[in-house]
């Protein structure tokens, strides 16, 4: 049986879908607790019981936004780990980092559930999570940081979850950090990936030297 998150993703024009992004909208601005269905509803125009019909209660649709972004998530490492497979580290690390920073900026709601998962005090009654801990494994893998089955050591694990929490601030964070840098978007947000590679690069090198020997 086709799943209603399936049926959305296989058509992006149908209401399912719209209201789907709305909803990753919306729960990225509000959270779980601070939205509601009717929240929902009113950006897209649509009856209350037109999102009940598609999507149910409040917590299946939150459940389909994680599921969705785990989905886009899991696909957009794939990409990133073609892209880079058999180059140099540093290179490695520059590509993925401009890469992922892009995609969160064009996408930040993803960040900005992630961080309401991290820090809320009052946890959302969802069934399922994000992905956090297996898309660390396998950045950590992708890196060249474990060859086939060999363990992630938790050093380079806490180092992979800095590059990407560092990323989830900057994003999250821009409406109150981009004034006090007094610059536009695109400025913002490429200095933000100048600043990533500038710490992340010659650490992750570093270590990788280290735990290599």
């Amino acid at each position: 049986m086709v799943s209603p998150l399936e049926k959305a993703r296989k058509d992006p024009e149908s209401v399912k879908a719209k209201i789907l992004m709305a909803a990753r909208r919306i729960f990225g601005v509000y959270g779980f607790h601070g939205t509601t269905t009717r929240m929902v509803a009113q950006e897209l125009g649509v009856d209350v019981s037109t999102m009940h019909y598609h999507w149910g209660d409040k917590r299946d649709l939150y459940e389909a936004v994680v599921l969705d972004i785990n989905q886009d998530l899991g696909q957009n490492l794939i990409d990133v780990e073609k892209m880079i497979h058999g180059l140099p580290l540093p290179d490695r690390l520059a590509i993925a980092i401009d890469y992922m920073t892009d995609y969160l900026f064009a996408h930040p709601e993803i960040s900005n559930l992630i961080i309401f998962r991290y820090f809320g005090k009052t946890r959302e009654e969802a069934g399922i999570d994000f992905k956090v801990p297996e898309f660390t494994y396998d950045m950590a893998r992708s890196m060249g940081f474990a060859k086939g089955k060999k363990k992630v050591s938790s050093h380079i694990l806490l180092m992979v979850l800095a590059v990407m929490n560092a990323m989830h601030c900057f994003v999250s964070g821009e409406d109150f950090f981009r004034p006090i840098v007094a610059l536009s978007r695109e400025e913002y947000i490429a200095e933000a990936k100048k600043t990533l590679k500038f710490i992340h690069i010659p650490a992750f090198t570093q270590s990788f030297v280290q735990t290599d020997k």
